[in-house]
């Protein structure tokens, strides 16, 4: 995701209580206020809870984000054409503005050993317009699809987004946050009607299969992660590019990046429905002490790539491999 440089804070609290469950926390906080020089802002607050309610963890999140110059490169990944010499001489033609506050709140209990049902409410608000540097309209990708209704009037600035979900997960990993071996499933389901707010209504669905294997010990560990998304009913445009999150964390948005496809640009891959991989071997090859708190070094290699298919299109694809510059960037 080629925001730019990055700059400003972040902060993890942990609360261990006694340290009984350490390395697992009975909660935690993360602060995050991020600002790239390419014009995007990040705001963050999330709390996650294992104790307040018996057998029922439970996490809150906060958000806003900001983009004066977001990438958009139309719809169904290599099906939209990107022409390069455009995009290196006048990269504002695939840009547009959006700014969205999120809060969210999601639940998770345990139904048999490593059986999990999930639950949660999620809203968005969504103001969406132009790339308009210093104030002048210029002609845009995103304003060519206004005009040729590819994107509908009633969308184009935006709506909201106010959303029931619900989820089966089964869980085997022996550390959430690096696991060395266990499966990660995921069956969730998104049900966002007019009569809870939403501007466009819609139901979507998203399938995980995550494995990790070790390979030797914990040490060297072969990890991988098919996903599935699509939407059941036709959504307003501006809810294509997010993968659905449900439980720690928040939902994702712009498929590309090293949150969700390494090697591919930001919103290269935006369809109503999407699949793509990731693969990767991990090798942690030092563990260490330091002010009391554990430090390990880690090398990772890894292969990612998706595809997508829209309404009635043929689909098309993506393969993004590290450090290949045409891989990440334009359909030909």
């Amino acid at each position: 995701q080629d925001k730019g440089l990055q700059y400003g804070a972040l902060l993890n609290i942990y609360n261990f209580a006694d340290g009984k469950n350490y390395p697992v926390p009975n909660s935690q906080w993360y602060l995050e206020a991020s600002f790239f020089t390419k014009g995007s802002k990040l705001f963050v607050l999330n709390y996650d809870n294992r104790t307040a309610i018996p057998g029922v963890r439970f996490c809150l999140s906060g958000m806003y984000t900001y983009d004066t110059a977001l990438d958009f490169y139309g719809f169904n990944g290599y099906d939209s054409f990107v022409d390069t010499q455009i995009l290196s001489d006048n990269s504002a033609y695939y840009r547009m503005s959006r700014q969205v506050p999120y809060f969210k709140a999601d639940f998770t209990g345990n139904i048999t050993d490593h059986l999990y049902w999930k639950a949660g409410y999620h809203f968005k608000y969504f103001k969406t317009g132009e790339f308009m540097p210093d104030g002048q309209e210029i002609p845009t990708l995103f304003k060519q699809c206004k005009d040729m209704g590819l994107i509908p009037e009633e969308d184009a600035e935006g709506g909201i987004s106010s959303s029931v979900r619900a989820a089966l997960m089964y869980d085997s990993r022996d550390f959430e946050p690096a696991p060395s071996r266990g499966i990660w499933a995921e069956a969730n389901i998104e049900y966002a009607p007019s009569f809870l707010g939403t501007s466009k209504e819609y139901m979507k669905y998203y399938l995980a299969f995550r494995n990790s294997l070790p390979l030797a010990g914990d040490k060297l560990v072969f990890a991988y992660r098919l996903n599935v998304q699509g939407f059941l009913k036709d959504p307003a445009f501006y809810m294509l590019p997010y993968e659905t999150i449900l439980g720690y964390g928040y939902d994702k948005d712009g498929f590309g990046g090293y949150r969700t496809i390494r090697g591919m640009m930001r919103n290269r891959l935006v369809a109503k429905s999407i699949f793509y991989w990731n693969a990767e071997a991990r090798w942690r090859f030092v563990d260490f002490n330091l002010i009391k708190q554990n430090f390990s070094l880690i090398l990772s290699g890894f292969c990612d790539g998706g595809s997508s298919a829209g309404a009635g299109a043929a689909a098309g694809s993506v393969l993004a491999v590290s450090g290949s510059d045409d891989a990440a960037g334009a359909g030909r």
